[in-house]
């Protein structure tokens, strides 16, 4: 029987490997970024064009290559970083693996320009699918330029998987945010198809928050820091009223390297306890210092996660800190037990004069049983709304006596009249002939107003409400782009939105049966619902906006309605063509039979 066991090429080898680290063009670009702080650099500008599918461009003006070097660094497992297996313990910088060079060049066409600031020459380095088609000096500026272009070129099927140029974009500045806020002291722009989306200057860590998310943030930010023997915390985390449904504003940093880390992320929800408004996520930006040995990054070929030695009393640490943040902005109440003196009562000398006791005027002589007195008379209106109100108790009795004599009269009775009441100002109860009736306000109201809005988006266009002045929204740059490809279906619900570039949109209109006073707070809500829902612009859009459009201007928990109205709800309600579930599956309508009534009272 023949051997059937064989060593694979190179070429298949790369291509295996660059599976595990290139996903998608954002992580070309994360390996790219890193790459260049590592080198350095205090100036790197990111080029994309076609979400990286097309271009993508990192240059730098780290410390450069030389000839050798520039040719090595495509080799799978050459990097400068580390020469042993103990170095591994104590790595502080991105990259190490010497990974992620040889898995770009495998699966994209790949140009680097690269001189060091004492060589009079640079190196240009040109690889297409692991295979090098040229390498020759060349007049570049110090530190390094990547160009990769055609990504998947020779991988087609992986080409078909990605996802809408949208979504591949936001991967992109999703990643590049991991990068920036973790170093604030180099300078860093992004651009996309000739459009600049970030311009960030060197500047601290707050600035280069604010700098990324936009003015508002700053207003939301509380400042954290800890130090212990064991770990150094730092950073930001965010008021509670500023809470969202969606992750997006949520990072951990060690040593300047971003993380996922669900056990810690626990501590700092666990430290908004009560605090937080139901089904919100804090925001954070918390960087830790910790003993490069104490931790093992070498457990996933992104590197993203990371464990540590002694999580558990990291966990208390973070907890803690979070907590005593809290405190210190009074957005948690705290007591202070080492106060000897906690109310300062005054002292009253001997030469104070004692204060004198109320005086309360009395009439000796007054007889409440004095029928004469004028005051105890009573008025006429007294005695008419006493006559009135027995007459209204005969009528109740009466109306009793007449249901006794028939017990299913009442419910009879009650469904020709349809009579509502609401429970806590959240659920509508109705007597049915089966037994009662119990109807979510919200859901219904979602309901209703999903389909209505998917009618819209149908073709049947809705009333607009222009705005006296138009309200001007600066969204992070991800969100930005979200609204940016929901424009159109938003025009059809009835918002008239305008893009003004630099993240800037001017909304000058909106539904006129929106339920939010407040466009841009109805608009941030929207697009809170749709990313909740995994909004991919290219799978099922219009139902996901729809369903964050309801969700947006339904009406809330708490809220009063008046028996008109809850009469309108129920009849529109049923008119709809699944009125037992809402747009996210929830149910909506629960009966309550009589037989269940009758074994509660056995």
């Amino acid at each position: 029987m023949p051997d059937i066991i064989k060593l694979l090429p190179d070429s298949v080898a790369n291509q295996i490997a660059a599976g595990e680290v290139i996903q998608r063009p954002a992580s070309v670009v994360k390996e790219l970024i890193e790459n260049a702080v590592d080198a350095g650099a205090d100036n790197i500008n990111v080029i994309i064009r076609d979400s990286g599918k097309t271009l993508i461009q990192v240059i730098d003006n780290g410390c450069g290559m030389s000839e050798t070097d520039a040719r090595l660094s495509f080799e799978r497992h050459a990097t400068s970083k580390i020469s042993s297996a103990q170095d591994l313990f104590a790595i502080s910088t991105k990259g190490f693996r010497g990974e992620a060079l040889a898995s770009v060049a495998a699966v994209a066409m790949v140009e680097l320009k690269t001189r060091r600031e004492n060589d009079e020459t640079g190196t240009l380095v040109m690889i297409s699918g692991s295979r090098v088609q040229a390498q020759e000096p060349c007049s570049c500026p110090k530190g390094s330029c990547f160009t990769v272009k055609n990504l998947f070129y020779n991988v087609p099927a992986r080409r078909k998987f990605l996802k809408s140029d949208t979504t591949e974009l936001r991967h992109i500045i999703n990643e590049f945010q991991k990068v920036v806020i973790a170093h604030p002291g180099i300078r860093f722009t992004l651009s996309h198809n000739d459009s600049e989306i970030y311009n960030l200057p060197a500047t601290n860590y707050r600035q280069r928050i604010v700098g990324v998310f936009g003015k508002q943030i700053n207003q939301e930010l509380i400042t954290l820091e800890t130090e212990t023997s064991l770990i150094s915390i730092k950073g930001f985390i965010g008021k509670p009223e500023n809470a969202r449904r969606t992750y997006g504003e949520q990072f951990f940093f060690v040593n300047n390297r971003f993380m996922k880390h669900p056990y810690f992320h626990k501590a700092v929800t666990e430290a908004y306890q009560n605090i937080l408004p139901a089904d919100t996520i804090p925001a954070y930006f918390i960087f830790m210092e910790a003993d490069p040995a104490s931790i093992d990054i070498n457990i996933h070929p992104t590197k993203t996660e990371i464990k540590f030695e002694d999580e558990s009393a990291i966990w208390q640490i973070l907890m803690a800190s979070v907590r005593e943040a809290l405190g210190r902005f009074n957005i948690v109440p705290s007591l202070d037990f080492e106060n000897e003196v906690l109310i300062d009562l005054p002292v009253r000398n001997s030469s104070d004069t004692l204060p004198r006791p109320p005086e309360i005027n009395i009439n000796p002589d007054y007889n409440p049983f004095d029928k004469e007195d004028l005051s105890l008379q009573r008025p006429d209106f007294i005695d008419r709304f006493e006559k009135a109100n027995k007459e209204n108790w005969e009528k109740l009795y009466s109306s009793l006596e007449r249901e006794n004599e028939d017990p299913d009269n009442f419910l009879t009775r009650t469904e020709k009249n349809r009579k509502f009441f609401q429970i806590r100002n959240k659920y509508i109860a109705c007597p049915v002939k089966s037994g009662l009736m119990f109807i979510d306000q919200k859901r219904a109201h979602e309901r209703i107003l999903y389909e209505k809005f998917l009618d819209c988006l149908a073709g049947n266009t809705p009333a607009s409400q222009t705005e006296l002045y138009p309200v001007t929204i600066e969204p992070n740059p991800a969100d930005y782009l979200l609204l940016r490809e929901a424009a159109g279906d938003l025009k059809q619900l009835g918002f008239s939105l305008e893009f003004a570039g630099k993240n800037k949109i001017l909304l000058k209109g909106r539904p006129s049966d929106a339920g939010s006073s407040d466009p841009a707070e109805m608009l941030e809500t929207i697009l809170e619902e749709y990313k909740s829902a995994g909004g991919d612009p290219a799978q099922g859009a219009r139902e996901k906006l729809a369903a964050a459009m309801a969700c947006a201007s339904a009406i809330q928990y708490g809220k009063p309605l008046m028996q008109n109205e809850m009469e309108d709800l129920f009849d529109t309600l049923f008119a709809c063509s699944a009125p037992n579930y809402s747009p996210k599956g929830k149910p909506v309508i629960n009966i309550i039979t009589l037989e269940e009534l009758d074994r509660k009272f056995k």
